[in-house]
């Protein structure tokens, strides 16, 4: 390994996060570890890679690409905030990301990584480090009609890093009279090597037939398709020394391009599979981190101290531990934590404080009950919800759920969970491609025989015929249609029950991803009702609930069906 510099600052640095000395996540450990097991793996003249060589420019000025770069990006000034105006000056991390995507090269000189995906939580100084790389990219890189873009859905997105980047070019005049780089509006460009920098958006029709040197896309998690990723993957590939640089907070949208992504670089680190043309990086907590800690915001933030404030990031951390709702927006923004809902409802650390796991079924034999059921058939889970008066904790309610899918769903779903519940009995499964309700009515007829059945409250929806059948055995079916007259105080009582510890379940898997997945809506007149963010986040668990609380807290009455209210779209 050549010890230059910044290449220096870069080892110590991946060796003190794999000591231990560094307090960071098992994806910033695994990729501080893949670069020390290259370090060893790629020696010798007949290796396919080598780590920051000695090279020769095309002016014949030798120079080594890693530190090349990093001392580049260190006398461009920084624009923004208290520091701006002053020299940039890059922090450990940052120089571990850049010697190592930019000091790994092919033995003619060709860059190793094509790729990069860097995840980091807001305020880490993403967009500064990816302007300047730009202005590397742009000018000093020595490519010939250097194409460079930052991409995004929208304009104003896509100029933020050709913005920042705009202006300090505009600030620095010793870049642009070294490299001849002149400044517009909307563009930049070096017109003796014809090369330009712009800024674009997937709401233009400019992104077909790029000839892509970098493309930088900013934000990948705020993509609702994979578009503009597609398109820059493709443009860059026409090129011997193109990278495609993507760095991102997380998001909520597990189904889009942003997390697919973030899964083929998280099995690249954990060594499923190799490819030594992508590089990642995640920074962020691990499971089982306990978010509500200053510990939590050192780990997750890397810059922490630098362009993070603790007395910025401490205050927003105790109101979101104050505020449910403020929650998951703290989570993804400041602790680069992938959540299910932007704008969640449930408490989700009261609702795992009201588990119980000695909760059985059979404690509660003979015991007043009330039922919700929420019917499906293909895509989402039909829901059969218990619920009794708590035996030991007084105006406590105990809930125990009961899930069904039809088998062609559990094995061609993407969520991989579905199987794990099937063999934890979590989720019945039956044959088919449809559920068979005929498994549903065993179980209520069931729950007849040894429960005292006080209603069982169902949405017709897909029900008439179950019900039909049901109150035919005796069965005290209601009828409790989804509307937000119906939904609303007894989706206001459940939240006050967990929050007061007194909706006890025995750490019910499938109902607490399900709880995690409900966005509550409210209307002007303070009504809540439950919602989904996307067809992937099930709550019908939840909603099952919603309808045997209802009956609970009600007993012997009929709820009104409101006229003047819509279905709600669950």
């Amino acid at each position: 390994m050549n010890t230059t510099r910044y290449a220096s600052l870069a080892k110590d640095y991946a060796k003190n996060v794999v000591a231990g000395k560094v307090l960071t996540s098992k994806w910033v450990h695994l990729a501080c570890q893949r670069q020390i097991k290259d370090l060893i793996r790629f020696k010798g003249k007949e290796s396919l890679y080598r780590f920051n060589p000695k090279l020769t420019a095309k002016s014949g000025r030798p120079f080594y690409p890693a530190d090349n770069l990093c001392a580049f990006i260190e006398r461009l000034p920084h624009v923004k905030g208290p520091l701006a105006g002053e020299s940039i000056r890059l922090e450990p991390w940052q120089v571990f990301i850049l010697t190592t995507v930019f000091g790994w090269v092919r033995p003619d000189g060709r860059r190793r990584f094509r790729r990069s995906y860097i995840e980091v939580p807001r305020g880490n100084a993403k967009s500064t480090l990816s302007s300047a790389l730009a202005l590397y990219m742009l000018a000093a890189d020595g490519e010939g009609g250097s194409e460079v873009y930052s991409l995004a859905t929208t304009r104003d997105q896509a100029r933020i890093v050709f913005g920042d980047a705009q202006t300090m070019a505009r600030k620095s005049a010793g870049f642009r009279s070294r490299f001849g780089v002149e400044v517009g509006a909307h563009n930049m460009n070096v017109m003796k090597t014809g090369s330009k920098f712009e800024a674009l958006s997937a709401e233009g029709s400019t992104l077909d037939g790029l000839n892509i040197h970098f493309g930088c896309i900013d934000e990948l998690h705020a993509h609702k398709t994979r578009t503009v990723y597609d398109v820059v993957e493709t443009g860059t590939g026409k090129r011997d020394n193109s990278l495609l640089w993507v760095i991102t907070t997380a998001g909520s949208n597990r189904a889009g391009i942003c997390y697919e992504v973030r899964t083929f670089v998280t099995r690249l680190l954990d060594g499923v599979f190799e490819d030594d043309s992508q590089f990642g990086i995640i920074y962020g907590l691990d499971e089982g981190d306990d978010w509500v800690t200053e510990e939590a915001l050192i780990k997750a933030n890397p810059n922490w101290g630098v362009s993070v404030r603790p007395e910025v990031l401490l205050p927003l951390q105790a109101k979101a531990m104050q505020l449910p709702s403020a929650v998951n927006n703290f989570k993804t923004k400041h602790l680069n934590e992938w959540v299910n809902a932007d704008s969640s409802w449930m408490d989700m650390r009261a609702w795992d404080r009201c588990a119980n796991p000695s909760l059985t079924l059979a404690a509660y034999a003979g015991q007043p009950c009330w039922i919700g059921l929420d019917l499906a058939s293909k895509v989402d889970i039909a829901a059969l919800v218990l619920v009794f008066t708590h035996l030991e904790i007084d105006g406590a309610y105990a809930v125990f759920g009961r899930y069904y899918l039809p088998e062609d769903t559990v094995h061609a779903n993407g969520n991989s969970q579905y199987q794990g519940w099937m063999s934890a009995g979590r989720v019945t499964v039956t044959p088919g491609n449809v559920i068979d309700f005929g498994w549903i009515e065993a179980d209520l007829i069931d729950f007849v025989s040894r429960h005292s059945v006080q209603a069982v409250a169902f949405d017709p929806f897909q029900a008439t015929q179950l019900s039909t059948r049901m109150l035919s055995e005796g069965m005290p079916m209601i009828e409790v249609r989804p509307t937000v007259l119906n939904f609303s105080e007894p989706m206001k009582t459940l939240e006050a029950l967990v929050l007061q510890g007194k909706l006890i379940h025995d750490g019910d898997p499938v109902l607490g991803w399900m709880a995690s997945n409900v966005v509550a809506h409210l209307d002007a007149k303070d009504n809540i009702y439950p919602r989904k963010e996307r067809p992937e986040n099930k709550i019908d668990g939840i909603v099952a609930l919603i309808m045997a609380i209802s009956r609970a807290i009600t007993p012997g009455q009929s709820l009104v069906i409101g006229a003047d209210y819509e279905l709600v779209a669950l």
